[in-house]
């Protein structure tokens, strides 16, 4: 499991592009039967990848973490952008298709992946955030998630938003989960920018064609700098941080959070206008 140390703005501004890099973009996420983490001190997210062909995939117990098994101190989100795959939980089987979602509470000691195809495996983003508390386990549909449309075409940024775990979702302990889909034509996510110093917040790029990228800005609002990525790379975006993208192509994305409060919208929203 890497480690990933938190930074200040001030600092983060005198970063170059290879040091931004290094710090906040993470990446080959997905790996043919591996389950890879990355551990980041803003807020003590574990972000996670794990894409089982023909065998199944336990989630680890690094020793890092100092407990008897994964989830003993942690809750857990994942989210399937890939073929049909699932999750094993304590001896109970979630399937999900592209685009559903399963939460596993604090306290579930045996965890693992599986694909159902190995010729159209899943490919399954995970984040893990601390829990003082647990809730039941639970799967959730795409269909059920409780669409909203956002933005126009006019701003090409036409986007449908699925919440996950959420106050009005699947409850947890503080994680905050769920995916965006832009419409095609559309490139823009997450306008107008934003902070919020109470949450971290994770993004994770998918079905970005191998031939185009995402610009993902992050920092302050009056000192933003950009990351460019591809297909299933996520971002680590500290509580001072914007964050929001353009795209050469329409494309989706995961949202992640965890922090002080799990609500949606608990946003400091920034005009496009001041941002520099």
């Amino acid at each position: 499991m890497e480690i990933r140390f938190s930074h200040s703005p001030e600092e983060t501004m005198h970063m170059s592009t290879q040091e931004l890099r290094r710090h906040f973009l993470v990446q080959h996420l997905m790996q043919d039967d591996v389950v890879r983490l990355v551990y980041a001190h803003d807020d003590r997210l574990i972000i996670g990848g794990a894409r089982p062909l023909t065998n199944p995939l336990d989630l680890p117990n690094h020793p890092e973490l100092k407990a008897n098994y994964f989830l003993e101190r942690r809750e857990l989100g994942v989210i399937n952008v890939g073929g049909r795959g699932t999750v094993q939980a304590d001896g109970q089987t979630f399937e999900l298709e592209k685009l559903d979602a399963v939460y596993l509470g604090k306290g579930t000691r045996e965890v693992s992946f599986a694909a159902v195809s190995p010729h159209d495996p899943p490919v399954f983003f995970l984040l893990s955030a601390p829990a003082h508390a647990s809730y039941p386990n639970q799967v959730m549909k795409k269909q059920d998630a409780a669409p909203m449309q956002a933005g126009d075409e006019k701003n090409a940024n036409k986007r449908t938003i699925y919440k996950y775990i959420h106050l009005e979702g699947i409850r947890s302990c503080q994680l905050v989960m769920g995916l965006t889909m832009l419409e095609p034509g559309s490139v823009w996510n997450s306008v107008p920018p934003h902070t919020h110093t109470r949450r971290t917040e994770v993004y994770f790029y998918f079905d970005v064609p191998a031939a185009q990228r995402v610009f993902h800005f992050m920092g302050q609002p009056q000192e933003t700098r950009h990351l460019v990525m591809a297909n299933y790379e996520a971002v680590i975006s500290p509580p001072w941080s914007v964050h929001f993208g353009c795209g050469t192509s329409n494309y989706g994305f995961i949202w992640g959070m965890a922090g002080e409060n799990q609500v949606y919208n608990d946003m400091d929203v920034v005009e496009v206008k001041s941002v520099l």
